[in-house]
Order: structure tokens, then sequence, then C-alpha cells
């Protein structure tokens, strides 16, 4: 089974975490990610290039001279091809580059970049990525702790940290992205990533377990969410705690005073 260090943010290693087998422990398969990338590519062309024909320019109604006894070419309108302001031939018209990718084959192609970046400890798990405010001063610091194996970093949120994002805005070899977004070319194209451990719960459950992405982001919430209200809960245990300790402490001071003023009245 495939494993991963998970590190904190000062770059120091925590714990050991396993992954899923079927998702981080695939053997890539090359053939399925060119596919992908490639119909991935050609997706984002417009296709809005349009040129016209010598039907569409305007103007050359009539026959630009006449048709014997010049000793020129016999020409029927000047917007032919050949002629200046003339129309295109074979010139680029609207057209549709949609390639279209089975699930299976998206999925697979996935799962075979990810088990790659694990074979090749490209994968940084973080413990907790949290920051108070956004400075890109403290993201460069928390960078330079970690071990990352290349120049390009992509780094996969849980649900949007908007200090988080704005601290890596002006890195340039830095992108941030929601896991949703998780797609084969910004996989490739970083030479490392960067994700919390909810994040690759939530990549386990969609690959792994078959979840859409929406019940893995309301799974991943839930969680966070019941987390929150158990560290607050802890707080206030604390804070009770530490309220019953000093309220004694005083119970006990006033009664040693009582008893010292007794025994000095007797004497």
């Amino acid at each position: 089974m495939p494993s991963t260090t998970v590190y904190n943010m000062a770059g120091e290693a925590v714990e050991q975490l396993e992954l899923s087998e079927q998702v981080f422990g695939v053997t890539p398969n090359v053939a399925v990610l060119h596919q992908v990338v490639t119909a991935q590519l050609v997706n984002r062309r417009q296709g809005n290039a349009s040129t016209k024909t010598r039907s569409e320019v305007s103007g050359g109604g009539r026959k630009p001279y006449k048709q014997k006894g010049t000793g020129r070419a016999r020409q029927g309108s000047t917007r032919a091809p050949q002629f200046r302001h003339g129309g295109t031939v074979f010139g680029p018209k609207p057209r549709v580059y949609h390639h279209d990718v089975p699930k299976k084959m998206r999925r697979l192609a996935i799962k075979s970049a990810l088990s790659d970046k694990v074979a090749n400890e490209q994968l940084i798990v973080l413990k907790d990525l949290a920051l108070e405010s956004p400075r890109t001063k403290e993201m460069l610091a928390i960078l330079d702790n970690l071990p990352l194996n290349g120049r390009r970093i992509l780094m996969m949120l849980p649900t949007r940290d908007e200090n988080v994002v704005l601290s890596t805005r002006n890195i340039p070899s830095a992108k941030v992205q929601h896991v949703s977004s998780i797609n084969v070319v910004e996989l490739l194209k970083h030479d490392c990533v960067i994700m919390s451990k909810e994040t690759v719960h939530w990549i386990e459950l969609v690959f792994g377990e078959g979840l859409s992405a929406e019940e893995a982001s309301q799974k991943i919430a839930a969680k966070l969410d019941e987390e929150a209200i158990a560290s607050e809960q802890s707080e206030e245990a604390e804070e009770l705690t530490e309220a019953t300790g000093e309220g004694d402490s005083g119970d006990q001071e006033q009664v040693a005073e009582t008893e010292a003023t007794t025994d000095s009245e007797e004497e």
C-alpha cells in the first residue's frame, strides 16, 4: 500500500499517512494520459476564427472590364481571390473542436498522474494549512520549509481559504485551486503537488469510492465542522477547569484566613 509523510507548516515530519491503493497506487497508463491531455487542450479552443469567401466580400458586383480585346485574362469580379480586397480561399471557418472522453478514462488518467507523483515523491501532504492573515512572506517561508521536488507548485484545497489564495497570488511558481478542479494537465504541468489530509480524503472518496464531487465536499465540510465544534468544546472545558481551580484556591485561602482570625481572638 502506498504511503507518504505528513508535514506540518514548519517542515517537520508528523506522521505517516497510508494512501488508497486504487487511487495512488495505479500503474500509470501513458496512452490514456496522452489521449486525455490532448482532449483537454483541444477543448480549450474556441474555434472562432473566420474568413470571408469571394461570395461574402462586399463589392465587386460588376465586371471589371470587357471580356475581349484588352489582352488581359478574362475576369468577372474584382473580389476574386487573386485581386486585392478579394475573398480568401480555403480560409478558416467557425467550427467545434470538442473531443469527448469517457468518464472512466478521465478518472484513470487522474489516478495515473497522482500515482506518478507519489512514486516520484512529488506529493507533499500537510497536516493543516491555514494563515491568520494573507502574507506572501509567510507562504514563502512555509514553501521553503517543505522538501519540494521541483519549481512549479500546485496547491489543492478542500475548501476555499482566502488567506491562502491571496498569500500565493504573487508567487509566480505556485498556483492554488480547489480540489474539485483537479485535472490531468495541471497535475502534469506542475512539478510538485501540495495538499492537506482533507484533500487526500476528498480524492479517495471521489476516485476510490465513486462519490460525486458534491457529496465528497459535503462530507469534508461536515467533518471540518465537527472538528471545529470539538475544539471549541475542549477550549471551553479547559477554561472552565481553570476557573474552577482558581475558585477552589480562593475558597481555601478564605478558610485559612478565617481560622487564623479565630485563633488570634481566642488567644
